[in-house]
């Protein structure tokens, strides 16, 4: 069994809802438009998983379908519940969630998957998916690749009144692991409180992945540049997965 809490990420809340999940929300929202969303009926029931700050859950909603948020952070949680408050969310482990019920659609966005550091678990995972999946559920998510190292200096710093993070990257190419160390601080009721955490992405062959979801019961998967095919500008070394049974 795997461990079902992520007191890092909880750490890492506050900030991620602040700078990241929106201003990715919205163009993966755009892309979703072109991939995703003409092939759902009206009122589809998705699954978002590892929903984060759940502003992608919101978005979904908005347009009417039925949304069901799951991430292992309790921190995530509460500013999702905050910014979707019409979605149900649930705290579980991505590699070993089991829900009642079928989803018409799982997604999976913002490379959240990077953080899973094997390939077993990405087949976990993915094995977890197509559980939940109906006959003609689409599975759709994002992976970072290794190009992305190209693309992203090696330090972030994010600076306000009441608050400031910064972020340094580190990238072991032998073993495709790039570690964030986050320094970040908030004043609090007069104070300042510091807070330290080390979150950690995989860049996962693409032959991996592939070979993961066949192994999952995927056997119609499409592929997608983000930045070539839909013009995405956050960073370069995106690739968009669309998957089914």
């Amino acid at each position: 069994m795997f461990e079902e809490t992520y007191t890092d990420y909880d750490q890492f809340a506050w900030f991620y809802n602040k700078y990241w999940g929106g201003e990715f929300a919205r163009p993966a929202l755009a892309i979703f438009n072109i991939i995703l969303l003409p092939h759902l009926r009206d009122r589809a029931r998705i699954l978002d998983l590892c929903c984060g700050t759940g502003q992608i859950s919101a978005g979904l909603a908005e347009k009417g379908y039925l949304l069901t948020g799951l991430d292992g952070s309790a921190a995530m949680l509460d500013f999702a519940r905050q910014n979707a408050p019409g979605v149900r969310f649930i705290q579980a482990d991505a590699r070993s969630f089991h829900l009642e019920g079928r989803f018409d659609a799982v997604i999976s966005p913002f490379d959240s998957l990077n953080h899973l550091m094997t390939a077993s678990e990405l087949e976990r995972v993915f094995c977890n998916v197509s559980d939940v999946l109906t006959d003609e559920g689409i599975f759709l998510f994002d992976l970072n690749l290794e190009e992305e190292i190209e693309s992203q200096g090696n330090s972030i710093n994010m600076i306000g009144e009441d608050h400031a993070c910064i972020v340094n990257a580190v990238y072991d190419s032998v073993k495709r692991l790039k570690r964030y160390d986050l320094t970040m601080f908030r004043l609090e009721s007069g104070s300042w409180r510091r807070s330290d955490v080390s979150l950690f992405q995989r860049y996962h062959e693409t032959e991996d992945v592939l070979r993961a979801l066949s192994a999952a019961g995927f056997h119609r998967i499409r592929t997608y540049d983000a930045r070539k095919e839909f013009g995405f500008t956050l960073s370069d070394g995106r690739m968009f997965y669309v998957a089914r049974k």
